[in-house]
């Protein structure tokens, strides 16, 4: 199946060298355009797309703005940020957002194409390393504290097994990495996340890997 993509950057140098890099891949098919986040609702509802690739600073809406907007649609494709930096506060947002992951501008083609291929596959595309990098990046913040009580109160709402898998996908485990740390098959792994997702209201795993980390349930989990 063809993974039909939308990209959207202020920089026309940048788009043209996203279609040259993703052109060559045969399951991929840039759709459309854009070179601010105002472009994003006509576009998305003109192409249909499966993934959109997102910068984040753009004159008039950017793309934190434009990403919001989308996926609290129903049926929204993916998001993926680009960015030129690895823990810059906008890109956090856009994960809270429910982007799926970031990619850096200067990221390798092929790392692209298969970040693309990822997240139209249901995947996110932030490593652990990655993660981790990005939610201590918000560690000492003097919003924590808040952000922590409304993280507890929210995961409250899970069953004993529902948290012990959110923590696992906190430590940015896979579902065969739960599955034989928990002792349960992959599709019973599968099927709390969904549970998970639903209950929580959230888009994705990354947005279940911070929730956990504001709870500080990964500080105690580290510290047992």
């Amino acid at each position: 199946m063809t993974i039909r993509l939308i990209v959207v950057d202020d920089d026309p140098l940048v788009r043209a060298g996203l279609n040259l890099m993703l052109g060559g891949a045969d399951d991929l098919e840039i759709v459309g355009e854009g070179a601010d986040g105002r472009d994003v609702p006509e576009l998305v509802a003109r192409h249909a797309p499966d993934v959109v690739l997102m910068d984040i600073r753009m004159p008039h809406v950017d793309g934190l703005t434009a990403t919001e907007r989308l996926r609290a649609r129903p049926g929204a494709p993916e998001v993926v940020v680009l960015t030129t930096f690895h823990a810059d506060e906008q890109v956090l947002r856009a994960l809270r957002a429910g982007a799926a992951g970031f990619v850096l501008k200067d990221t390798p083609p092929a790392e692209i194409v298969a970040a693309v291929r990822r997240v139209a596959a249901g995947e996110p595309v932030l490593s652990p390393a990655v993660t981790r990098r990005l939610m201590a990046h918000v560690v000492e913040r003097p919003e924590r504290s808040p952000r922590r009580a409304r993280a507890v109160e929210r995961l409250a709402g899970l069953g004993d097994r529902e948290r012990e898998v959110a923590v696992a996908v906190g430590h940015g485990r896979s579902n065969a990495e739960i599955a034989a740390e928990l002792y349960m098959s992959v599709p019973t792994v599968k099927t709390h996340v969904s549970r998970i997702l639903a209950k929580l209201g959230l888009n994705n795993r990354v947005q279940i890997a911070l929730l956990v980390h504001d709870a500080g349930l990964l500080d105690e989990a580290d510290g047992d």
